[in-house]
């Protein structure tokens, strides 16, 4: 299935699609960090499954960049110098299957990195290059309003989590389980968010 295709996804075809797109795609790099795009994904998820965090936290985890596969603006490059919205790809793929929460998480995970670098003092310094290049081309530190406006989004303390996550899973040579591993559990919140009948 091509990303043509995605009009015609249901709750049956939707896991498989990702799971092919991390088969096709995973090994591309990631914006810079010594990982590639699928390694980057399964190290959050694993690192959120390992936490004791519940199937919604990890498949977010899993999830939360996918949209650099599916944006219609391509991914993002290190020479960009212009925000490519892959969050919102990501979370308008997945909205129609996936729980709010794990939505949520998808499409608010680079505000979460905003909202930390203007609340959070150290959290600046810990950003690598790459993710400090996009920061820029995001918007930057969030404003008073824009806290404000973050904290009143539902679950945006998961979102955080989940941020949190993204930064963590950028290490080189850790060994992860597969998509397969956690194709299952992505599946389970399918079926709960889109019951048969």
């Amino acid at each position: 299935m091509k990303l043509n295709d995605i009009d015609s996804l249901t709750a049956d075809t939707i896991v498989p699609f990702i799971s092919a797109i991390f088969d096709r795609r995973g090994a591309e790099a990631y914006l810079g960090e010594p990982v590639s795009m699928a390694e980057h994904m399964l190290q959050g998820a694993m690192l959120a499954e390992r936490g004791g965090q519940d199937e919604t936290v990890i498949v977010a985890a899993l999830l939360h960049d996918i949209g650099h596969f599916t944006s219609r603006s391509g991914t993002f490059s290190m020479d960009d110098t212009e925000d490519k919205l892959h969050e919102v790809a990501g979370a308008e793929l997945l909205q129609p299957f996936f729980p709010p929460v794990v939505v949520a998480c998808v499409r608010h995970h680079v505000a979460a990195k905003r909202y930390l670098c203007a609340t959070r003092a150290d959290y600046f310094a810990r950003l690598s290059e790459p993710s400090r290049h996009s920061l820029m081309l995001q918007g930057g530190p969030m404003t008073a309003a824009e806290v404000a406006a973050f904290e009143r989004i539902p679950d945006h303390r998961t979102v955080i989590k989940v941020r949190y996550l993204d930064d963590a899973g950028k290490r080189a040579g850790v060994a992860t389980p597969s998509f397969a591993h956690y194709a299952p559990m992505a599946q389970r919140l399918v079926d709960a968010h889109c019951p048969a009948g």
